[in-house]
């Protein structure tokens, strides 16, 4: 445990090291539901090196912002994570264009920005970062959490259209406590290497599914496929890498125990695990 702490405060002193400061950026999605273009909103953290490997950070229904409308402290955080592994990083904001700040509080059914919406942010987000001539198009990642990772899920399942028709294919895939019922029921066929991270205690997006969906991967891919690996992490429950406590938040729609609300909050264990698991995961593509 002590390593694992000597080795969280070595990444915080070190963040920022060879990063440059965040920069607003916009782009288009590739949305043109309803005919109308999604113009995006995005925060770059570039770092001082050219032909870097980059990746998009999905947000979840909370959007990307903290209380005070300032990015949110686990954007920022993952942001200068990668940076301090030598990655670009984009915060992609796919609410506030469409006019929502949250989506939590609504049930899946009646939200107006929906997965297909944010796959095709997603997707848009890749073609962004690989036109530019400071990264790497060859090494590109998703990152997400909650309906951010379930948006991971739906951005590389290649039985979504969209997906196997796409230009570009990431070149590896993270999501954290993913809903991953949807993608379960359609069959996932990941187009690139998928690590899913959740927890066991989960009440609001159940692991079950996640493990259910990485062993019908690994049955139905066979040999050359891209691989899913799953961690589960015992005792946590959703948004487990927050610096948060556990609370219950009874405003958000509970599928499992309908009125109970659901449990989030940070798991110091779980947090340091998984940091850790990442930056291994995503080794290969570093350092090239």
């Amino acid at each position: 445990m002590i390593r694992g702490l000597r080795w969280l405060v070595a990444v915080g002193c070190a963040a920022m090291f060879g990063a440059q400061a965040q920069t607003e950026v916009a782009f288009d999605s590739l949305d043109r539901r309803g005919g109308q273009v999604v113009t995006l909103k995005a925060w770059w953290f570039g770092v001082d090196k050219r032909q870097a490997p980059a990746v998009v950070l999905l947000h979840g229904c909370s959007g990307p912002y903290d209380h005070r409308g300032r990015l949110g402290e686990r954007m920022r955080e993952y942001a200068q994570l990668f940076n301090q592994q030598g990655m670009h990083a984009l915060v992609v904001d796919s609410l506030t264009p469409r006019g929502e700040t949250e989506l939590c509080t609504q049930r899946v059914g009646t939200r107006q920005v929906t997965q297909a919406n944010r796959r095709l942010d997603a997707l848009a987000s890749l073609h962004w970062l690989a036109q530019r001539p400071d990264v790497d198009a060859q090494r590109l990642g998703l990152v997400g959490w909650s309906n951010g990772g379930s948006t991971v899920l739906s951005t590389t399942n290649l039985r979504q259209r969209e997906v196997r028709d796409a230009p570009l294919q990431p070149a590896f895939a993270v999501a954290f406590y993913p809903g991953c019922e949807a993608d379960l029921r359609r069959g996932y066929q990941p187009s690139a290497p998928l690590l899913v991270l959740v927890g066991e205690a989960d009440d609001w997006t159940p692991a079950a599914p996640c493990h259910a969906l990485a062993a019908q991967a690994g049955i139905d891919g066979g040999a050359g496929s891209p691989a899913v690996q799953i961690e589960a992490y015992a005792g946590a429950y959703h948004g487990f890498d927050s610096h948060a406590p556990v609370r219950v938040r009874k405003e958000v729609p509970n599928g499992l125990h309908p009125g109970e609300g659901v449990h989030v909050g940070g798991n110091p264990e779980a947090l340091q695990r998984s940091r850790q698991r990442l930056i291994e995961f995503i080794a290969p593509w570093v350092g090239r």
